[in-house]
């Protein structure tokens, strides 16, 4: 019987930990895993109704709890957490602050955890390297340093490409004016380098499937690669013009351009986002190649999850 550990309820680790729980139920009672969430003592005490539901949510699930707080926490304190747990997987996020992933990654291998899932469910880091747009990514390649140079704890890397929605976020810039879509406001689509750049998209919540299968039925080591769907910028613009039922307003952002910005304006993460997908290098994937396809779990297109939001985007 494993014992599973989950860092992070967010946008990924909800999913995740919902998918956990549903293939953990088909297990026999005698086999059957543990599934357990990390959370602060602060947020289980929370009175905010929100929150409340939330946990109510995960009990419900059959879901338990350990209080722990990995902002506060060092290291050794968090190996004396992780010793009784066979698998952990990390959904922290990148709002976590500067050095939580190397420590985790040190807590797991100090409390001598089995397998560790780290959070790595981004763009193919080995190829994009630590210097890549002022460093956005230098820690998480200092993790697989040092996961590659020890052979106490088995690892696993899911490399999974942006998140869907994101693409559509106004902060990072492809879309302007889809929020005001059904209105007569101009939407604009940027092409981030040129028109046949391409980008690798899954949702959390296919992620947190393919996650599932890996952690309770799979587990290997090594990187692994999930896809929704690989676009093109042109593709992208193509499906939402057809979504809108209207011709949309068609822009390139140069990557000269982008790095002038980022020049000036050096500590910004939006503009290092923007220049790393503009450089086009790991960043996406051919979706044959992936391990949804080779486990036959189908994930959600760009097309499809336009499709799920409706009259509205």
């Amino acid at each position: 019987m494993s014992r599973v550990l989950v860092l992070g309820a967010g946008e990924l680790g909800l999913p995740i930990l919902q998918s956990l729980s549903l293939l953990a139920s088909t297990f026999p009672p005698s086999a059957r895993p543990t599934i357990t969430f990390l959370i602060r003592p602060t947020t289980l005490s929370s009175p905010s109704p929100s929150k409340s539901r939330e946990i109510a949510h995960l009990r419900d699930l059959g879901i338990s709890f350990l209080a722990a707080d990995i902002a506060t926490a060092t290291a050794k304190d968090l190996a004396s957490h992780f010793e009784d747990f066979d698998i952990i997987v990390s959904c922290t996020g990148f709002a976590a602050s500067p050095g939580t992933q190397l420590k985790l990654a040190h807590a797991v291998y100090e409390a001598g955890v089995g397998h560790y899932y780290p959070w790595q469910f981004g763009v193919d880091y080995d190829i994009i390297g630590p210097n890549a747009a002022n460093g956005i990514f230098r820690e998480q390649c200092e993790v697989r340093r040092f996961l590659r140079g020890q052979e106490k704890t088995k690892w696993m890397i899911v490399s999974t490409g942006m998140f869907t929605s994101f693409l559509f976020e106004p902060f990072f810039g492809v879309f302007e004016g889809l929020e005001t879509a059904g209105s007569a406001h101009e939407v604009v689509v940027r092409a981030l380098g040129s028109w046949e750049n391409k980008v690798t998209v899954t949702t959390p919540e296919d992620i947190g499937e393919v996650v599932s299968r890996l952690v309770l039925k799979d587990q290997r080591t090594g990187v692994l690669f999930t896809a929704g769907d690989t676009v093109s910028y042109r593709r992208l613009a193509d499906l939402v013009e057809a979504k809108l039922g209207r011709k949309i307003l068609r822009e390139v952002w140069s990557l000269d351009a982008l790095r002038a910005e980022l020049q000036a304006d050096p500590e910004n993460q939006i503009l290092k986002y923007r220049c790393l997908f503009t450089e086009a290098k790991g960043v996406s994937w051919h979706h044959a190649s992936t391990v949804n396809m080779e486990l036959n779990i189908k994930t959600t297109d760009v097309q499809g999850f336009l499709h799920s939001k409706g009259p509205a985007l």
